[in-house]
């Protein structure tokens, strides 16, 4: 089944193109990297696909339905910056989820939250950087969502919690989800990734599968985005 589709997807900012004339089709069970240099268009397509934006020309449906309410309840959201109330801990936040998502799993959150040790008692702003985005990347993890939309999700932490935050996201969405990952960090994800996007100046250069690029090219994606986007 097709989660995410965009058909000549357009978003202009006076006469800037964020995004131009985008055709995109993503499949369930899917995990996808969104990969492109700073001003591709990568937040410009996740805020349009979470309904934070709308679009200047084209198309965009989720489970075959325009971005809508009832979208959002497909659709699980972690921005590329801190968002959630700074005087929460752990537990608000889980009780916050329940109350806003019916698809939210208590269970899962707190498994998450045992296994990297984190004080469910200390408010977020008296956690590190790292350990907030950890939270947040939780949060957003812990929804039986259609469609996860995670603008880098791994650029505040250390090394060390990289490869648990990967696993994280491989073991905890469903099988009939798609996982949308923007980054930077191509080396760190490029191993859980099913299909790579490239977007340059707000075109799909490229939609192919990892398995296949690498064979096609001789390259991991990362070495094959180096060469594409090479300055």
């Amino acid at each position: 089944m097709e989660t995410l589709v965009c058909k000549g997807l357009c978003k202009t900012y006076g006469s800037i193109k964020a995004l131009d004339e985008v055709d995109l089709t993503l499949e369930e069970g899917k995990i996808v990297g969104l990969l492109g240099p700073n001003g591709s268009g990568k937040t410009t397509l996740i805020k349009l696909a979470s309904r934070l934006l709308v679009p200047s020309a084209g198309n965009i449906t989720i489970c075959g339905i325009e971005p809508s309410p009832e979208t959002k309840a497909m659709v699980s959201y972690l921005p590329d910056r801190n968002y959630l109330p700074d005087w929460m801990n752990s537990v608000d936040l889980m009780d916050m989820f329940e109350d806003f998502f019916a698809d939210f799993d208590r269970a899962r959150a707190l498994g998450m939250l045992e296994a990297l040790n984190i004080d469910m008692k200390m408010p977020l702003k008296k956690m590190s950087k790292g350990t907030k985005e950890k939270v947040q990347l939780i949060m957003t993890m812990s929804r039986h969502a259609k469609l996860y939309l995670l603008d880098e999700p791994i650029a505040g932490v250390d090394p060390a919690a990289r490869d648990y935050i990967l696993r994280t996201i491989i073991s905890n969405y469903d099988e009939n989800a798609t996982v949308l990952i923007s980054t930077h960090l191509i080396a760190d994800v490029e191993n859980v990734l099913d299909e790579a996007v490239f977007l340059k100046e707000g075109k799909i250069v490229l939609h192919e599968g990892v398995d296949e690029l690498k064979e096609n090219t001789g390259k991991s994606v990362d070495e094959y985005f180096r060469e594409v986007f090479r300055c």
